[in-house]
């Protein structure tokens, strides 16, 4: 078994309210998420609530984009706790956290991290590729693209 973190962080420009609303709401992840667009036929479930605690998202598509789900678990001003399940291409159970701290001038500091482990194949997998090499670049990418949408015109 290999356990792992990836962290990044972003500085984006408007209060932590507003960022927490794209993070709190898998409705509104297609605008931000960089999973989004790598099967443009994806299918996706959602189920509960609009936002918030109990929300959930299931997402099947082609061979990149895997088969799994993810709930919130916890949803504070500052924090919002979702458990991601990956089915396909390789099993695993994560916990992935936003740390929202605000900053002067209405800014917002995002933090986004993912912890698990990994068994079997992918354990083997990520110990050559490193899951920080390997979804690191996505969470960079996905904090950019939250800070557009997030950010006034």
């Amino acid at each position: 078994m290999a356990d792992y973190e990836v962290t990044r962080s972003e500085t984006i420009a408007a209060p932590p309210a507003l960022v927490h609303g794209f993070i709190d709401d898998f409705h509104r992840w297609p605008t931000w998420s960089p999973w989004e667009e790598i099967d443009p036929s994806m299918k996706r479930e959602y189920s509960g609530p609009q936002a918030g605690v109990g929300a959930r998202y299931a997402w099947e598509g082609n061979r990149k984009a895997g088969k799994g789900n993810m709930e919130i678990v916890d949803s504070q001003p500052e924090r919002v706790e979702v458990r991601l399940i990956f089915e396909k291409p390789f099993k695993g159970d994560n916990q992935v956290v936003f740390d929202l701290k605000p900053q002067d001038g209405g800014a917002t500091d995002l933090t986004w991290t993912m912890h698990g482990s990994n068994k079997g194949m992918a354990s083997l997998f990520t110990r050559v590729f490193g899951m920080d090499r390997m979804v690191g670049k996505d969470f960079e990418k996905g904090l950019a693209r939250l800070k557009n949408a997030a950010e006034p015109g």
